[in-house]
């Protein structure tokens, strides 16, 4: 069962929502997204000094999905967008082209969201996104999610998320990714 922290009484099967120091957990993190993303050990380790780098950002935090013996099963984390950085810049050209770029003004980005395989389909991703947006200031959360008909993108969807721009790509990426904006507060159910 899914929970969050201070609710009634635990079993084994439980899964925890909450804070999550992803500066001190971000090799676990990591492991959960390479085996989430199928990605190698050369992307994991340029991949840990940008999250850490990420977590400088003002406003950065993360969430956690831990079991109760504490391993760490999901994790999310995002902070308010800011032009200059460098996924901004990326993108920008791509929602200019659209009309939408306005969206990187005023939104929480959601930089990443995983959910290690065996525990996908449970709700997990779906708490781990409404729980940290519930939480920005920012009136819009905007995305970037692999350009195809995905699970990801399904629960994008059925959270609010619309496409602004398709067919974006990044550099050294091999697939195209597509930005997708969403009103918050995202649609819980």
């Amino acid at each position: 069962m899914l929970r969050f922290p201070g609710q009634g009484p635990r079993d084994s099967h439980d899964v925890v929502i909450g804070p999550l120091d992803l500066t001190a957990r971000v090799d676990e993190a990591l492991a959960v997204q390479a085996l989430a993303f199928g990605l190698g050990a050369d992307e994991i380790a340029v991949r840990r000094q940008i999250v850490l780098r990420h977590l400088t950002y003002p406003g950065a935090h993360a969430l956690g999905a831990t079991t109760l013996d504490g391993r760490l099963v999901g994790f999310v984390y995002g902070m308010p967008n800011d032009r200059a950085h460098w996924w901004s810049t990326v993108v920008e050209p791509y929602l200019r082209g659209r009309g939408q770029d306005g969206w990187l003004d005023d939104s929480f980005v959601i930089t990443e969201l995983h959910v290690h395989p065996r525990f996908q389909n449970r709700g997990i991703g779906r708490a781990l996104i409404t729980t940290i947006t519930d939480t920005a200031a920012e009136p819009r959360s905007i995305l970037s999610a692999i350009d195809f008909d995905s699970p990801a993108r399904g629960l994008y969807r059925s959270l609010g998320y619309e496409d602004l721009a398709r067919q974006v790509m990044f550099p050294s990426a091999p697939k195209p990714y597509a930005v997708m904006g969403a009103p918050l507060p995202l649609r819980h159910r």
